[in-house]
Order: structure tokens, then sequence, then C-alpha cells
């Protein structure tokens, strides 16, 4: 995976990412998230829209057990720097730090079938805002 900027600007401001239910439900009350991927890799991975989302949790996460929420994150709230890096033909969304929960615009389930595949979403996230 390559870090090299770029200067791509996404036509939304929101950027997603996925976690283990489990996961979101055991953080602490702290006001900043910081996934195991933040200290062994130096950033959130994210995608910067629901149809990458899906393709990306299909082809890494499919055999993982247990339930799964995605975040809706307002990018121009973050605190962390936002990159936007390359990785097999596609741009993606890295935070390069903490994410700080008030940039967390919303949090929803993510549909599975009972084999693992995901699904897409009962209702479009990119345009929720609070």
């Amino acid at each position: 995976m390559s870090s090299q900027p770029t200067n791509h600007a996404p036509a939304s401001v929101h950027i997603f990412h996925m976690l283990p239910q489990q996961e979101w439900d055991a953080r602490s009350d702290a006001a900043i998230y910081a996934p195991t991927s933040l200290a062994a890799e130096g950033f959130i991975h994210c995608t910067g829209d629901t149809t990458r989302l899906i393709w990306v949790a299909n082809h890494f996460y499919r055999q993982a057990v247990g339930d799964f929420v995605i975040l809706t994150i307002d990018s121009t709230r973050l605190q962390a720097s936002l990159q936007w890096d390359e990785a097999d033909g596609f741009l993606f969304p890295h935070i390069y730090g903490p994410l700080n929960l008030d940039a967390v615009t919303d949090v929803q389930p993510f549909p599975r079938t009972d084999d693992g595949q995901f699904l897409p979403l009962a209702r479009d996230i990119a345009q929720t805002d609070t």
C-alpha cells in the first residue's frame, strides 16, 4: 500500500469506517477512538463511499464472526490529519491519528447474510448529518 499523498478532493465530506460491534460497544467514555490499526499501521482505515465499503467488507471481513457497525464521519470535523492514499488502484481516506468522536455523525449496523456477506445499507448514510 502506497502512502503517497494525493490532491484528491471528494465530492462528499463524509467518510466511513467499519468495526466490530463488540469493539464499538467496549470503547471507553473517552472522546477519542483509537483502533489497533492506528498503533500497528499509523492510521485508521476508511472509505470514501459505501459501495467501496461493502466491497472492502466482503473482500477482507466476510469470514469474520460477529456483528459490525459503520461509522459515518464528517471529515471537516476531524482533529487528526486526513490523507487520501492509493491502494490497489483506488484512493482511500486514512485518518493519521485518533478519531475524535464528535466527528462521528452516525453509527448504524452493517447488515449481513447468514454466510457472512455484507449487504447494501437499508438507508443512505452518505447524506446523514446530526
